[in-house]
């Protein structure tokens, strides 16, 4: 499948997606791509970020591909089964422990528990060895419930700007790859 057959909705995590995060550059330049406007980036809720995501996806034409980053991976496990559009399949990149009592902010909590449920689309899930916001060990866990391919991303940080993962065309690539494996 070729991005041009598919509406890409890219579901940013806490705080959003600044102009030079890896997100927002593919939303630029992937034309098909668009941001889902989650709600309140700072002090988000679990229940709008639900309610947001499945509004969009409704509006879609054409088969969907989700791209997720932290919590944003975790609003589209959660509301997977709720989801009425053509997904396709979704790339979840760096996944919070959202059980974890230490997690920081606090409010990232209320993401919690994660889903534990397959996932009814192909996904591939990509974890970094040092993510302050989830174990790797956690990461694998989650992955292997949700029946999702799993990627170790290596010392990667957050897989964020703040880790050094602008352009990141190494996750590009992996997206291509998992978009070329999907007949519609």
């Amino acid at each position: 499948m070729k991005t041009s057959d598919a509406e890409i909705l890219i579901v940013p995590g806490y705080k959003g997606a600044n102009e030079d995060h890896w997100q927002s550059r593919w939303e630029r330049n992937i034309s098909t791509a668009r941001f889902v406007e989650m709600g309140d980036w700072h002090k988000p809720v679990f229940e709008d970020w639900k309610e947001n995501l499945l509004n969009e996806t409704e509006k879609t034409s054409k088969p969907v591909f989700l791209v997720g980053h932290s919590i944003g991976a975790q609003v589209i496990v959660q509301a997977a089964k709720e989801l009425k559009a053509d997904i396709k399949g979704a790339l979840l990149v760096a996944p919070p422990d959202v059980e974890n009592p230490e997690i920081r902010p606090k409010h990232l909590m209320t993401f919690g528990p994660a889903s534990r449920d397959p996932l009814p689309f192909p996904s591939v899930t990509i974890a970094s060895r040092n993510d302050h916001f989830c174990a790797y060990e956690k990461a694998e866990d989650m992955a292997a419930a949700w029946g999702s391919m799993f990627m170790d991303a290596g010392e990667s940080g957050h897989i964020n700007h703040e880790s050094g993962h602008g352009p990141w065309p190494e996750g590009l690539m992996v997206f291509s790859r998992f978009l070329n494996q999907i007949k519609l």
